[in-house]
Protein backbone atom coordinates (compact mmCIF):
# COMPACT_ATOMS: atom_id res chain seq x y z
CA UNK A 1 0.00 0.00 0.00
CA UNK A 2 1.12 3.98 -0.50
CA UNK A 3 1.13 6.04 2.01
CA UNK A 4 -2.23 7.54 1.41
CA UNK A 5 -3.99 4.03 1.08
CA UNK A 6 -2.01 2.96 4.72
CA UNK A 7 -3.50 6.64 6.33
CA UNK A 8 -7.01 5.35 4.75
CA UNK A 9 -6.64 2.20 6.35
CA UNK A 10 -5.96 3.73 9.69
CA UNK A 11 -8.91 6.35 9.58
CA UNK A 12 -11.45 3.07 8.85
CA UNK A 13 -9.92 1.37 11.93
CA UNK A 14 -9.95 3.72 14.16
CA UNK A 15 -13.13 4.53 13.38
CA UNK A 16 -14.63 1.45 13.37
CA UNK A 17 -12.87 -0.29 15.98
CA UNK A 18 -12.10 -3.44 13.77
CA UNK A 19 -9.66 -4.64 11.82
CA UNK A 20 -11.78 -6.80 10.65
CA UNK A 21 -14.76 -3.70 9.92
CA UNK A 22 -12.38 -1.98 8.30
CA UNK A 23 -10.85 -4.78 5.87
CA UNK A 24 -14.57 -5.01 5.12
CA UNK A 25 -14.94 -1.70 4.01
CA UNK A 26 -12.06 -0.91 1.87
CA UNK A 27 -12.55 -4.57 -0.07
CA UNK A 28 -9.09 -6.01 1.66
CA UNK A 29 -8.17 -8.87 3.92
CA UNK A 30 -7.99 -8.27 7.94
CA UNK A 31 -4.33 -9.18 7.70
CA UNK A 32 -3.53 -6.84 4.66
CA UNK A 33 -5.40 -4.06 6.79
CA UNK A 34 -3.31 -4.85 9.96
CA UNK A 35 0.28 -5.31 7.69
CA UNK A 36 -0.43 -1.38 6.75
CA UNK A 37 -0.87 -0.23 9.81
CA UNK A 38 2.26 -1.85 11.38
CA UNK A 39 3.80 -0.53 8.40
CA UNK A 40 2.81 2.83 8.96
CA UNK A 41 3.82 2.74 12.67
CA UNK A 42 7.03 1.66 11.51
CA UNK A 43 7.73 4.59 9.33
CA UNK A 44 6.64 7.11 11.96
CA UNK A 45 7.94 5.85 14.82
CA UNK A 46 4.39 5.86 17.08
CA UNK A 47 2.44 2.57 18.13
CA UNK A 48 -1.29 3.85 17.10
CA UNK A 49 -3.55 1.31 18.01
CA UNK A 50 -3.54 -1.23 21.27
CA UNK A 51 -4.14 -4.65 20.18
CA UNK A 52 -5.74 -7.59 22.07
CA UNK A 53 -7.07 -10.60 20.56
CA UNK A 54 -10.72 -8.97 20.65
CA UNK A 55 -10.26 -5.28 20.12
CA UNK A 56 -8.07 -2.81 18.64
CA UNK A 57 -7.96 1.41 20.60
CA UNK A 58 -6.14 4.31 19.36
CA UNK A 59 -3.35 5.13 21.91
CA UNK A 60 -3.38 8.92 22.73
CA UNK A 61 -0.63 9.42 19.64
CA UNK A 62 -2.88 7.42 17.95
CA UNK A 63 -6.16 10.27 18.98
CA UNK A 64 -3.57 12.41 17.89
CA UNK A 65 -2.85 11.26 14.46
CA UNK A 66 -6.45 10.57 14.15
CA UNK A 67 -7.28 14.00 13.88
CA UNK A 68 -4.55 15.35 11.82
CA UNK A 69 -5.37 12.90 9.37
CA UNK A 70 -8.63 13.44 9.00
CA UNK A 71 -8.43 16.78 7.98
CA UNK A 72 -6.26 15.92 5.54
CA UNK A 73 -8.31 13.05 3.62
CA UNK A 74 -11.34 15.72 4.20
CA UNK A 75 -9.50 18.41 2.46
CA UNK A 76 -7.98 16.13 -0.20
CA UNK A 77 -11.82 14.97 -0.89
CA UNK A 78 -13.01 18.58 -0.81
CA UNK A 79 -9.92 19.43 -3.50
CA UNK A 80 -10.85 16.45 -5.30
CA UNK A 81 -14.69 18.14 -5.73
CA UNK A 82 -13.91 21.32 -6.28
CA UNK A 83 -11.73 19.99 -9.01
CA UNK A 84 -14.32 17.82 -10.70
CA UNK A 85 -16.96 20.49 -10.13
CA UNK A 86 -14.76 22.64 -12.05
CA UNK A 87 -14.50 20.38 -15.09
CA UNK A 88 -18.15 19.76 -15.18
CA UNK A 89 -19.03 23.37 -15.01
CA UNK A 90 -17.92 26.00 -17.11
CA UNK A 91 -16.11 28.96 -16.66
CA UNK A 92 -13.13 31.28 -17.35
CA UNK A 93 -12.74 33.12 -20.73
CA UNK A 94 -13.96 32.28 -24.13
CA UNK A 95 -12.91 34.58 -26.93
CA UNK A 96 -15.11 33.68 -30.27
CA UNK A 97 -14.91 36.03 -33.58
CA UNK A 98 -18.31 36.38 -35.03
CA UNK A 99 -18.98 38.14 -39.24
CA UNK A 100 -20.75 41.29 -38.75
CA UNK A 101 -24.15 39.71 -39.20
CA UNK A 102 -23.14 37.69 -35.98
CA UNK A 103 -24.73 41.00 -33.96
CA UNK A 104 -27.85 38.89 -34.96
CA UNK A 105 -27.21 36.35 -32.80
CA UNK A 106 -27.06 38.15 -29.91
CA UNK A 107 -30.19 36.96 -28.62
CA UNK A 108 -28.32 33.28 -28.58
CA UNK A 109 -25.25 34.84 -26.87
CA UNK A 110 -27.69 36.09 -24.14
CA UNK A 111 -29.24 33.02 -23.43
CA UNK A 112 -25.71 31.40 -23.08
CA UNK A 113 -24.65 34.02 -20.77
CA UNK A 114 -27.49 33.26 -18.50
CA UNK A 115 -26.47 29.49 -18.28
CA UNK A 116 -22.89 29.55 -17.61
CA UNK A 117 -22.62 32.89 -16.17
CA UNK A 118 -19.00 31.75 -14.87
CA UNK A 119 -17.67 32.24 -18.71
CA UNK A 120 -16.56 35.75 -19.63
CA UNK A 121 -17.59 35.85 -23.08
CA UNK A 122 -14.54 38.12 -25.57
CA UNK A 123 -16.57 38.79 -28.83
CA UNK A 124 -15.31 40.20 -31.50
CA UNK A 125 -17.13 41.09 -34.82
CA UNK A 126 -15.34 41.31 -38.44
CA UNK A 127 -15.71 40.22 -41.85
CA UNK A 128 -12.07 39.65 -42.13
CA UNK A 129 -9.99 36.53 -42.26
CA UNK A 130 -8.60 35.84 -38.48
CA UNK A 131 -5.69 33.66 -37.17
CA UNK A 132 -7.38 32.43 -34.51
CA UNK A 133 -3.65 31.17 -32.71
CA UNK A 134 -2.02 34.66 -33.39
CA UNK A 135 -4.85 36.57 -32.25
CA UNK A 136 -5.75 34.82 -29.54
CA UNK A 137 -8.98 33.75 -30.58
CA UNK A 138 -10.89 30.27 -29.10
CA UNK A 139 -13.42 30.00 -31.58
CA UNK A 140 -14.18 32.00 -34.70
CA UNK A 141 -17.60 31.57 -36.00
CA UNK A 142 -17.78 31.59 -40.41
CA UNK A 143 -19.76 30.84 -43.08
CA UNK A 144 -18.46 28.28 -46.16
CA UNK A 145 -15.57 26.21 -45.77
CA UNK A 146 -12.14 26.65 -44.25
CA UNK A 147 -9.04 25.75 -45.78
CA UNK A 148 -6.62 25.51 -43.28
CA UNK A 149 -6.39 22.11 -42.55
CA UNK A 150 -4.57 23.22 -38.99
CA UNK A 151 -8.38 24.40 -37.45
CA UNK A 152 -10.85 21.85 -36.50
CA UNK A 153 -14.25 22.23 -37.44
CA UNK A 154 -17.86 21.69 -36.69
CA UNK A 155 -20.97 23.06 -39.09
CA UNK A 156 -23.18 24.42 -36.97
CA UNK A 157 -26.56 24.73 -38.73
CA UNK A 158 -27.23 25.48 -42.41
CA UNK A 159 -28.78 28.89 -44.64
CA UNK A 160 -30.11 29.29 -47.61
CA UNK A 161 -29.93 32.77 -50.12
CA UNK A 162 -32.80 34.95 -51.37
CA UNK A 163 -33.20 37.67 -53.59
CA UNK A 164 -35.12 40.20 -51.84
CA UNK A 165 -36.22 44.03 -52.80
CA UNK A 166 -39.20 46.05 -51.27
CA UNK A 167 -42.26 46.04 -52.71
CA UNK A 168 -41.82 50.31 -54.03
CA UNK A 169 -38.60 48.47 -55.66
CA UNK A 170 -40.24 45.93 -58.04
CA UNK A 171 -43.58 48.70 -58.67
CA UNK A 172 -40.82 50.91 -60.08
CA UNK A 173 -38.45 48.80 -61.77
CA UNK A 174 -40.49 45.74 -62.79
CA UNK A 175 -40.59 42.21 -61.04
CA UNK A 176 -37.95 39.84 -62.72
CA UNK A 177 -39.10 36.32 -63.45
CA UNK A 178 -36.16 34.90 -64.95
CA UNK A 179 -32.50 35.07 -63.67
CA UNK A 180 -31.35 36.93 -67.26
CA UNK A 181 -33.86 39.90 -66.35
CA UNK A 182 -31.57 40.40 -63.35
CA UNK A 183 -29.44 42.23 -66.31
CA UNK A 184 -32.03 45.23 -66.06
CA UNK A 185 -32.32 45.62 -62.10
CA UNK A 186 -29.78 47.28 -59.54
CA UNK A 187 -27.99 44.37 -58.43
CA UNK A 188 -25.85 44.89 -54.94
CA UNK A 189 -23.03 43.02 -54.14
CA UNK A 190 -21.20 41.21 -51.50
CA UNK A 191 -17.25 41.86 -51.79
CA UNK A 192 -15.24 39.75 -50.05
CA UNK A 193 -12.57 41.93 -47.68
CA UNK A 194 -9.83 39.42 -47.95
CA UNK A 195 -9.64 39.27 -51.52
CA UNK A 196 -11.78 41.58 -53.27
CA UNK A 197 -13.47 39.06 -55.30
CA UNK A 198 -17.44 39.51 -55.37
CA UNK A 199 -19.24 36.82 -53.90
CA UNK A 200 -20.92 35.03 -56.69
CA UNK A 201 -25.30 34.81 -56.64
CA UNK A 202 -25.37 31.82 -57.41
CA UNK A 203 -28.61 30.97 -59.91
CA UNK A 204 -29.62 28.08 -62.10
CA UNK A 205 -31.39 28.91 -65.06
CA UNK A 206 -33.56 26.73 -67.05
CA UNK A 207 -31.09 25.33 -68.94
CA UNK A 208 -28.70 24.31 -65.67
CA UNK A 209 -26.36 26.81 -66.22
CA UNK A 210 -24.72 28.82 -63.97
CA UNK A 211 -25.88 32.64 -64.45
CA UNK A 212 -23.64 35.91 -64.20
CA UNK A 213 -25.34 39.06 -62.46
CA UNK A 214 -23.43 42.22 -63.43
CA UNK A 215 -23.10 44.31 -60.35
CA UNK A 216 -24.62 47.85 -59.70
CA UNK A 217 -22.90 48.61 -55.95
CA UNK A 218 -20.71 46.50 -54.08
CA UNK A 219 -19.82 46.48 -49.84
CA UNK A 220 -17.54 44.67 -48.43
CA UNK A 221 -19.82 43.97 -45.55
CA UNK A 222 -23.70 42.61 -45.58
CA UNK A 223 -25.57 45.24 -43.29
CA UNK A 224 -24.48 48.28 -45.56
CA UNK A 225 -26.43 46.13 -48.19
CA UNK A 226 -29.16 45.26 -46.60
CA UNK A 227 -29.74 48.96 -45.44
CA UNK A 228 -29.65 49.66 -49.55
CA UNK A 229 -32.26 47.31 -50.01
CA UNK A 230 -34.21 48.36 -47.48
CA UNK A 231 -34.21 51.76 -48.65
CA UNK A 232 -35.23 50.63 -52.06
CA UNK A 233 -31.63 50.92 -53.70
CA UNK A 234 -31.82 48.08 -55.39
CA UNK A 235 -31.80 44.40 -54.56
CA UNK A 236 -29.62 42.08 -52.99
CA UNK A 237 -28.33 38.26 -52.60
CA UNK A 238 -28.44 37.77 -48.75
CA UNK A 239 -28.51 34.71 -46.77
CA UNK A 240 -31.66 33.64 -44.65
CA UNK A 241 -30.59 34.61 -40.84
CA UNK A 242 -30.14 38.24 -41.94
CA UNK A 243 -33.59 38.67 -43.99
CA UNK A 244 -36.10 35.82 -42.80
CA UNK A 245 -38.25 38.44 -40.16
CA UNK A 246 -37.99 40.85 -42.32
CA UNK A 247 -39.27 38.77 -45.10
CA UNK A 248 -42.03 37.50 -42.60
CA UNK A 249 -42.94 41.25 -41.61
CA UNK A 250 -43.62 42.20 -45.60
CA UNK A 251 -40.56 45.05 -45.64
CA UNK A 252 -39.11 42.96 -48.10
CA UNK A 253 -39.90 40.63 -51.29
CA UNK A 254 -38.45 37.45 -52.28
CA UNK A 255 -38.02 37.12 -55.92
CA UNK A 256 -36.48 33.80 -58.19
CA UNK A 257 -36.87 31.72 -55.32
CA UNK A 258 -36.85 28.68 -57.69
CA UNK A 259 -33.52 29.71 -59.03
CA UNK A 260 -31.68 30.25 -56.21
CA UNK A 261 -29.18 27.30 -55.29
CA UNK A 262 -27.05 28.59 -52.87
CA UNK A 263 -26.93 26.20 -49.17
CA UNK A 264 -24.36 27.80 -46.71
CA UNK A 265 -23.06 26.30 -43.28
CA UNK A 266 -22.19 28.00 -40.17
CA UNK A 267 -18.89 26.41 -39.12
CA UNK A 268 -17.06 26.61 -35.51
CA UNK A 269 -13.16 27.15 -36.61
CA UNK A 270 -11.20 25.97 -33.76
CA UNK A 271 -6.84 25.37 -33.41
CA UNK A 272 -6.45 21.92 -33.71
CA UNK A 273 -3.33 22.03 -31.11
Amino acid sequence: MDRLSSLTAFLRSAESGSFTDAARQLGLTPSGVAKAIGRLEARIGVRLFHRNTRSISLTPEGEQFFGRSKKILEQLAAAEDELSQSLVKPHGRLRVSFPLSGMRSMPEMSRFMNQFPDVELDLDFSDRLVDIVEEGFDVAVRTGDIRDSTLMTRVLGSFGHNIVGTEAYFELHGLPTRPSDLRLHRCLYHRYPSTGRLSPWKLVDDDQTDFHVPAFATASTLEPLLHLTLEGTGISYLPSYLISTLIEEHRLVTVLDRFTNDIGKFRANTNRH
